[in-house]
C-alpha cells in the first residue's frame, strides 16, 4: 500500500471516529453519567491519537493526547460532565476535522491553544488539589497502576479481568512491537495491567515458539475483547479467558510474597523488579515504561502430565481411542443436575446463554468477513457500466424481437432476468441509510440554540430508511436551511412559549419513510407557525402578487421560495436576508424532488419532501413526437387519456380538458420544443401530478414503460427548460426525459397571469 493510499486510509478512519465521536458527546449531555458513551468518547480520542501519531500525523496526535487526558480524568470521576467541558470537546472535535482536511496536516496554533487553554481552567477549577494543572502531564489509562495499600482492600472500577494468550508459531517473524497496534486496540476498550513476554520451553507443547500472556481490566464482554484480533494480519493465535476479578488482588499479594524468588533475565532497575515480582504470579505490572520482561526455561512451572497424555506417550494408547472415550463423558450440565447442584431450569439457561454468545461472536465475525471499503468513485464507474449494461440488453431484446428467433428469445428473456438482478443490487449498493445525514443534525440543532437562546429538542425517526448515496449528499445543505429556518422563525424563545402555554423546550421532529418508489422526509415543528396574511402582506410589498390576487393556502405557503423572500424583521447570522429557501427549492428541484409547506398559526409547521430513491435509473413512459421521443418519469404518471379535434373545439381554443368533471389544463410538448409535423387525428395527453397540481402533457403517441438510464446533459444543453437528461433506447437512438415539475410550474404560472 503507497504512503497516499495509507494516508488516505487513516483519514477516512478518522472521519468517521470523528462522526462516532459528536454522536457520543451530544448523547452525553442528556446522560452525563453513562459510562458507556464515556468510554466510547475515550476510545475515539484514544484511536485517533494513536493512528495519528502512527501515520504522521504529529500535531493531531499531540492535541489528542491533551483532550483524551481530561477524558480519562472524566473516566475516573475526578472531573463531571459539564455543558462547558462538552462545549470544548466538540470544539476540540471540529478542530481535528480541520487539521485532517488541512494539507499540511496544521491548523491555526492559537485556536488549539484557546481549546487547551479551557480545558485547563475545567481540570484545575474540578480536580482535586494533588490533580496535576497541566493535562498534558495526566496519566492516560494505560498508564494508570492499580495501588494495593497493605491492609485494606482497593476499589477497582472494572467489572471484567481477562488473561489473554496471544501465541505465535513464527517466533523470527514476530515481534512485541508487531503487537502494537493491537495493545492499542486492547486499551481502547479496558486498561493493560499486565504484558509479559515468554520464549520457547522445551517439551511444550501447549506453547510453541514466542508467546505473551496479556492481563486486561475492561467492562465490555469477552466477544468484544476477541473481536479486536480479527483483523490482524500477524501469524498469531490467540485465547482469551476470562477471570473472576477478585483474583486480581491475590495475584498481586502472591507477587508480593515471591518478589525475592523471581529474576528476571532483562536489565534491573526498580520499575523491572516490581514488574518482575507480579510476573511471577502470572500479572505483570507494567509501568509507565512498559516494560517487557523475557522467562528463561526454568521460570516456566510445569504441572504434571495427565493420565491420558502418559498413557499415550508409553504407546498404550491411541489419540483417537481417548477421544472416543472421553465422547461418552456426561456433559457437566447433566452432572450438575443428578447431583441436585443446580435445577435443570437453571442449566437451561445458561445454555442458552452460551448458545447466544456464540451466535453473536459467530455473527460479528461473518459481518466483518463481509464488509469492505470501496470508494465511491469505483461504485459510480460501476453503476455506469451496469447503466450501459442495460441499454444493451434492451438493444438485444428489440433485435431478437424482430428476428423471432424462439432459442434467441429465451437467451434474450435469460439475459434480461439477469441485467434485471444486477441493476437492483447495484443501485442497492448505492444505498445508505439517511441517519447518517440526520446524525449531523443535532450539533447544528445544539449550536443554533446556544446562539439564539432557545432551548429545543431535535427528534430523529426513521434513520434506518435508506436513499441513494448521491441524493444524500446533496441533501444535506437543503436540510440545513430548512433547519436553520424552523429554528429561527419557527421555535419561540423560553419565555414566549411559557406565556403561551407551552412547554419551555421547543420540539423539532426529522423523519423519513419509504412511500412507494419515493422518501419522504418530514421536518415538524410546535413553534409559533406561518401567518398567510403576513406572507402575503410581504409578498404584496416586494411585488411577487398582486394585492387583488387570491391565492390557496398552499399556493400562500410555496412563496416563500421566491427568491428574496423574508419574513424576518431584523438580519441575523442564522436568516433574515431573503436567502436559502429559494436554494432549497432549487435543490429539491435538482434531484427531481418536491417540496410542500403547512402551517398552523400559534401551533407549528410541518415541511414536506419527496425524493426519488436514486438518480441513476428511473421506470418511464417513454412517448413520441412526430419522429422525437421522450421520457416522462413514471412515478409522475397518473394516467393517459384521448385527445380528440372534438375535444379541442369544445375548449373553444382553450388548452384545457373536461376529465370526468375536473378541468385540467394541458402542454403540447410540439409546442414547447417548436416541432414541426402534421398532427395526428388523436393525440394522447399523459396526465401528471405535481405539488398537488394536476396537468396534461400532449404527445403523439404513448409507446408504454422504458427503464431509464438517466445521463446528464452537456453544458450547451443543460440549461434548456423542460428537460432534465436524456437516456439511450435500445435501438441506439436518443431520447429526452422531461422535467415535468418545471413544466407544470409553467403552465400554473401562466394561468395565474392570465387570471
Amino acid at each position: 500500500m503507497t504512503d497516499d493510499m495509507t494516508t488516505q486510509v487513516f483519514k477516512e478512519e478518522a472521519f468517521e471516529l470523528l462522526g462516532e465521536l459528536e454522536t457520543s458527546l451530544l448523547e452525553l449531555e442528556d446522560v452525563p453519567d453513562d459510562m458507556d458513551l464515556i468510554n466510547r468518547v475515550f476510545r475515539a480520542l484514544h484511536t485517533i491519537k494513536g493512528s495519528g501519531s502512527m501515520f504522521g500525523f504529529d500535531a493531531i496526535a499531540a492535541f489528542t493526547h491533551h483532550v483524551e487526558s481530561v477524558f480519562d480524568m472524566v473516566r475516573n470521576g475526578a472531573i463531571p460532565i459539564t455543558k462547558e467541558l462538552l462545549t470544548l470537546v466538540l470544539s476540540s472535535r471540529d478542530y481535528i476535522y480541520t487539521l485532517l482536511e488541512s494539507t499540511s496536516g496544521e491548523g491555526d496554533p492559537a485556536v488549539g491553544e484557546s481549546i487547551l487553554e479551557g480545558l485547563r481552567c475545567i481540570v484545575q477549577g474540578e480536580s482535586s488539589e494533588d490533580a496535576p494543572a497541566d493535562i498534558a502531564e495526566n496519566e492516560t489509562a494505560e498508564n494508570a497502576p492499580i495501588v494495593v495499600e497493605e491492609e485494606s482492600e482497593s476499589v477497582i472500577p472494572w467489572d471484567n479481568l481477562y488473561k489473554i494468550i496471544i501465541n505465535s508459531e513464527a517466533a523470527d517473524d514476530v515481534s512485541t512491537e508487531a503487537l502494537s497496534p493491537l495493545y492499542d486496540e486492547l486499551s481502547r476498550v479496558g486498561e493493560i495491567k499486565s504484558e509479559v513476554v515468554h520464549t520457547d520451553y522445551e517439551n511444550d507443547s501447549a506453547h510453541s515458539g514466542k508467546w505473551w500472556e496479556v492481563l486486561l481490566l475492561s467492562n465490555t464482554d469477552s466477544s468484544s475483547v476477541e473481536e479486536i484480533f480479527f483483523f490482524t494480519d500477524v501469524p498469531i493465535v490467540v485465547k482469551v479467558k476470562e477471570l473472576n476479578i477478585d483474583k486480581l488482588q491475590e495475584y498481586i499479594a502472591k507477587a508480593k510474597k515471591e518478589s525475592e524468588s523471581v529474576s528476571s533475565v532483562s536489565e534491573t532497575s526498580e520499575s523491572s523488579v516490581a514488574s518482575s515480582s507480579a510476573t511471577a504470579a502470572g500479572v505483570g505490572a507494567v509501568d509507565g515504561d512498559s516494560s517487557v520482561f523475557v522467562h528463561s526455561p526454568e521460570e516456566k512451572p510445569k504441572g504434571p502430565k495427565k493420565l491420558g497424555e502418559i498413557l499415550i506417550d508409553r504407546g498404550d494408547l491411541t489419540q483417537e481411542t481417548l477421544t472416543e472415550v472421553l465422547a461418552d463423558q456426561k456433559p457437566l450440565g447433566e452432572l450438575l443436575t443428578a447431583k441436585g447442584v443446580v435445577t435443570r431450569d437453571k442449566v437451561d439457561s445458561a445454555l442458552a446463554e452460551q448458545s447466544a454468545t456464540k451466535e453473536k461472536i459467530t455473527r460479528r465475525k461473518m459481518e466483518v468477513a463481509s464488509s469492505i471499503r470501496v470508494s465511491a468513485e469505483k461504485l459510480d464507474f460501476l453503476v455506469d457500466l451496469v447503466g450501459e449494461l442495460v441499454i444493451v440488453q434492451a438493444q438485444i431484446s428489440q433485435v431478437v424481437g424482430e428476428k423471432n428467433d424462439p432459442s434467441l428469445t429465451v437467451l434474450s428473456e435469460e439475459l434480461e432476468r439477469l441485467s434485471d438482478e444486477l441493476r437492483d443490487s447495484t443501485l442497492g449498493i448505492r444505498m445508505l441509510p439517511i441517519g447518517s445525514t440526520f446524525s449531523k443534525f443535532r450539533r447544528l440543532v445544539r449550536d443554533l440554540s446556544d446562539e439564539l437562546g432557545k432551548e429545543m429538542d431535535l427528534h430523529t425517526i426513521g434513520a434506518e430508511t435508506e436513499l441513494d448515496k448521491t441524493v444524500i449528499e446533496r441533501l444535506g445543505d437543503p436540510l440545513v436551511h430548512l433547519l436553520r429556518n424552523s429554528i429561527d422563525h419557527g421555535i419561540e424563545s423560553p419565555e414566549v412559549r411559557e406565556a403561551n402555554n407551552k412547554p419551555r423546550r421547543g420540539s423539532i421532529s426529522l423523519s423519513a419513510e419509504h412511500s412507494g418508489g419515493e422518501v419522504v422526509i418530514l421536518i415538524k415543528d410546535d413553534g409559533k407557525g406561518m401567518s398567510k396574511d403576513v406572507i402575503m402582506a410581504k409578498a404584496i410589498e416586494k411585488g411577487l402578487v398582486a394585492a387583488d390576487a387570491e391565492l390557496s393556502s398552499k399556493e400562500i405557503f410555496n412563496l416563500i421560495f421566491e427568491p428574496g423572500f423574508s419574513t424576518a424583521a431584523k438580519v441575523t447570522n442564522v436568516s433574515g436576508r431573503g436567502v436559502g429557501m429559494d436554494v432549497v427549492k432549487r435543490a429539491i428541484d435538482s434531484l427531481r424532488g418536491r417540496i410542500d409547506v403547512n402551517s398552523e398559526e400559534g401551533k407549528g409547521s410541518i415541511i414536506t419532501i419527496k425524493l426519488p430513491l436514486t438518480l441513476a435509473i428511473i421506470d418511464g413512459l417513454q412517448v413520441q413526437v412526430d419522429d422525437g421521443f421522450f421520457v416522462i418519469p413514471l412515478s409522475l404518471v397518473e394516467e393517459c387519456v384521448e385527445l380528440t379535434r372534438q375535444d379541442i373545439e369544445e375548449a373553444n381554443g382553450q388548452q384545457f380538458v373536461n376529465l370526468r368533471g375536473e378541468i385540467v389544463p394541458y402542454l403540447r410538448i410540439r409546442e414547447w420544443f417548436d416541432i414541426e409535423g402534421e398532427l395526428p387525428a388523436i393525440e394522447q395527453i399523459v396526465i401528471t401530478g405535481v405539488e398537488g397540481n394536476r396537468m396534461g402533457i400532449v404527445v403523439d403517441t404513448v409507446i408504454g414503460e422504458h427503464q431509464t438510464v438517466i445521463k446528464s446533459l452537456g453544458r450547451v444543453y443543460r440549461d434548456v427548460e423542460g428537460i432534465s437528461g436524456a437516456t439511450i433506447k435500445g435501438d441506439g437512438t436518443l431520447a429526452l426525459i422531461l422535467d415535468v415539475p418545471k413544466l407544470v410550474r409553467t403552465v400554473v404560472a401562466e394561468i395565474k397571469a392570465v387570471g
